[in-house]
């Protein structure tokens, strides 16, 4: 009896240390994300010159894949 008790307390530590582990984890994963969003903004507003550029880049090819996808649905 007493070694069915045991096992259960043991069981029950490890469920603990595995939810907190989870919870660092999650909070861990949440700061990164945060820290990444920050730089990302932080890198568009600092080379806003580069990052127009590389609209006015894209935009042809843009227009041209909507223009393709726009004739593969007039088809059906």
């Amino acid at each position: 009896m007493e070694e069915k008790v045991a096992q259960n307390q043991e069981q029950t530590q490890e469920k603990e240390e595995k939810k907190t582990s989870e919870v660092v984890k999650t909070v861990f994963k949440y700061i990164l994300g945060i820290v990444l969003v920050g730089l990302g903004i932080w890198a568009v507003i600092g080379l806003w010159q580069s990052v127009w550029t590389v609209i006015k880049g894209c935009l042809g090819v843009f227009l041209i894949l909507a223009g393709a996808i726009t004739i593969a649905i007039a088809k059906e």
